[in-house]
């Protein structure tokens, strides 16, 4: 995987766009001349939690004895099945949302940014080479700055975009990151038949 398809895989699985509405509707509680403090301080959570995770879910694999295989097809079913959220939302996002007061960490940085979802990705590209640390820190990198541009930009994006623009693209990062799960899981359907003299 290049560094171009690692930072289109996270961004995929971030969902930037798709958690623009969940920013705006957080941060209601909060004084306007704070939102952007804010924001940046979830964005600075949530960049630590990844770059932890980086590094630290290579040795977890170990001490756990995961195969390539098995995780380049658990991570395909954990893809595919955040695709399907992504293209058919559930109606309600979770007990986070309901927190009162300022967003500290949750639901903001985690799991909105540093949801388990991206953590796995990076858990999937970091155990298969983990000696191109370099690129996956870079990809980790660039996505964080992205999302951190479009969540920056959130209010206004949803005046321009409008409920249903957002949406729209939602859809279509689901669709997107379908076809990369199944090409994930096709990977580790023939890692295993390759392992297996299949």
């Amino acid at each position: 995987m290049t560094l171009a398809s690692a930072v289109v895989l996270l961004f995929l699985v971030v969902d930037p766009f798709g958690n623009i509405p969940f920013f705006v509707a957080a941060l209601e509680r909060v004084a306007p001349e704070r939102h952007r403090r804010v924001v940046l301080r979830e964005l600075c959570f949530a960049l630590a939690v990844m770059l932890a995770f980086l590094f630290l879910g290579g040795p977890l694999l170990s001490v756990l004895d995961i195969s390539e295989p098995a995780l380049s097809l658990s991570g395909g079913v954990i893809l595919f099945l955040i695709a399907l959220r992504m293209i058919f939302p559930p109606p309600e996002r979770g007990q986070a949302d309901e927190l009162e007061g300022e967003p500290f960490l949750v639901p903001l940085a985690i799991p909105y940014i540093a949801g388990p979802s991206v953590l796995a990705a990076e858990l999937l590209l970091m155990s298969r080479e983990p000696e191109r640390w370099p690129t996956w820190l870079a990809a980790v990198l660039l996505t964080w700055l992205a999302t951190a541009g479009i969540v920056l930009a959130g209010s206004r994006m949803a005046r321009h975009l409008g409920p249903r623009g957002l949406i729209a693209i939602e859809r279509l990062m689901g669709m997107l990151l379908v076809a990369v799960s199944v090409q994930m899981l096709l990977n580790g359907l023939d890692a295993y038949r390759a392992a297996n003299g299949g």
